[in-house]
């Protein structure tokens, strides 16, 4: 697919605004409205996802170009996926497709974000989109004993990912997800030095090469391990492995689960049981990539009808509701003594914690910001502790805390399972 391929969603776009915000009958505080960081941030149609389906077609007919100004609006979006949501409420279009070929077009014509550049020559000469890293990407695992899928055949293939493998303070989140699954008796391993990145982030970024280049690595790693099932404690190599392969026929008969989905399945077979009891109320952030983004990837092949806006045979369009939801709150009611407060904006219509997209490095003032909208709606709770499930929005919500001066702590949902047992 391309931009081009596209033009008809982008010219449907009529300026509704509904990518600006949450459903109308969702909405509980007037604070609370915005769904798109971007267009709550910046305040012009252009950063909104209507805006961006409106210069996506300049583009095409060439009264637009990529200019330095329309480089700062392509970059300054977390692709979290919030606005093609809320406008599927009601639309059939495909605003974030359009939204990420854009980026790609970019790209391929040479007009790149140097911040990314950087991070994009770290993936081709080490495989990781964390620059700079000084360890091994392995050295999480020292002394655990756990199984190199890289010459053992395990059943399950725990794949960490780059933040938590080579940013240390993430690593009790790898150690603590191995002890478990040992707990339960899995079968499963790691790839250790060998593991590579999934390359999500390089899509959401534009290199479209690039992502293909790491989800070719992965399936030879994955069919080499012999593994049927992979699991992930990371939303956006999630939303990779499950969605992203599977759009572009990598993904084969692969089960891919986020090890929150893994861990609801083990404490209802009964191989984990929580019995400490962990007295704290907490509230739980939908990270974009296991939430909406994570939903199931639906192949369509037909034709549309173009001046009707029908479709032949019939498309059925992602609209995120499919998400991975349920099975973090599953575990967090599993936990005893520990009450679940829920925010305004939850799954499909949940608040991006700012990190995506690139956004974290090419504009951190703006990635803290959406960090900290999603940290005044958590404390407006009265939660004690903000929970979730992706160690990008550890990271970027523990920035925000900490320079904000709130009193909230982060959790990952495996943390506090632990606690339990």
């Amino acid at each position: 697919m391309a931009l081009e391929d596209y033009r008809n969603d982008m010219e449907v776009c009529c300026r509704c605004s509904n990518c600006k915000h949450i459903p109308l009958e969702r909405i509980k505080e007037y604070n609370h409205t915005y769904i798109c960081p971007s267009i709550a941030r910046y305040n012009f149609h252009a950063y909104s996802g209507g805006g961006r389906m409106n210069n996506g077609v300049a583009l095409l007919d060439k009264r637009l170009g990529f200019s330095d100004k329309l480089m700062e609006i392509i970059y300054n979006c977390q692709m979290c996926g919030a606005c093609d949501t809320s406008c599927k409420y009601a639309m059939d279009m495909d605003v974030l497709e359009a939204i990420n070929e854009t980026r790609i077009k970019a790209v391929g014509e040479g007009h790149t974000n140097p911040a990314l550049d950087k991070v994009i020559n770290s993936l081709r000469k080490h495989g990781t989109m964390v620059p700079g890293a000084k360890i091994k990407r392995g050295d999480w695992a020292e002394g655990l004993d756990l199984k190199d899928a890289t010459k053992e055949k395990v059943d399950v293939l725990y794949h960490v990912g780059c933040l938590t493998s080579y940013d240390e303070g993430m690593w009790k989140l790898a150690r603590t997800t191995a002890k478990l699954l040992k707990k339960a008796g899995v079968n499963f391993g790691i790839a250790g030095q060998n593991e590579t990145c999934c390359g999500g982030r390089a899509y959401q970024m534009g290199y479209k090469e690039d992502f293909f280049n790491q989800a070719k690595q992965n399936m030879e790693m994955v069919k080499k391990s012999g593994a049927k099932t992979l699991v992930t404690s990371c939303a956006d190599g999630y939303s990779s492995f499950k969605v992203l392969y599977d759009k572009f026929d990598l993904k084969g008969d692969l089960e891919v689960l986020h090890i929150t989905e893994y861990l609801a399945r083990l404490l209802k077979e009964g191989k984990l049981k929580p019995t400490r009891k962990v007295a704290i109320k907490v509230t739980y952030h939908d990270p974009c990539r296991l939430g909406r983004l994570g939903e199931p990837w639906i192949h369509w092949k037909g034709k549309e009808i173009k001046t009707t806006r029908l479709f032949d045979p019939p498309k059925e369009f992602m609209r995120g509701t499919y998400g991975i939801y349920e099975p973090p709150r599953d575990v967090l009611k599993s936990i005893p003594g520990l009450k679940l407060l829920e925010m305004d904006r939850i799954k499909e219509y949940a608040w991006c914690c700012g990190a995506g997209g690139g956004v974290s490095v090419s504009n951190p003032e703006f990635s803290q910001w959406a960090a900290r909208e999603r940290i005044d709606e958590a404390e407006s709770t009265g939660a004690e502790g903000l929970v979730t499930a992706c160690p990008w929005c550890i990271k970027n919500f523990t920035q925000a805390i900490k320079e904000k001066g709130s009193r909230l702590k982060v959790y990952d949902v495996v943390e506090l399972l632990e606690k339990a047992i």
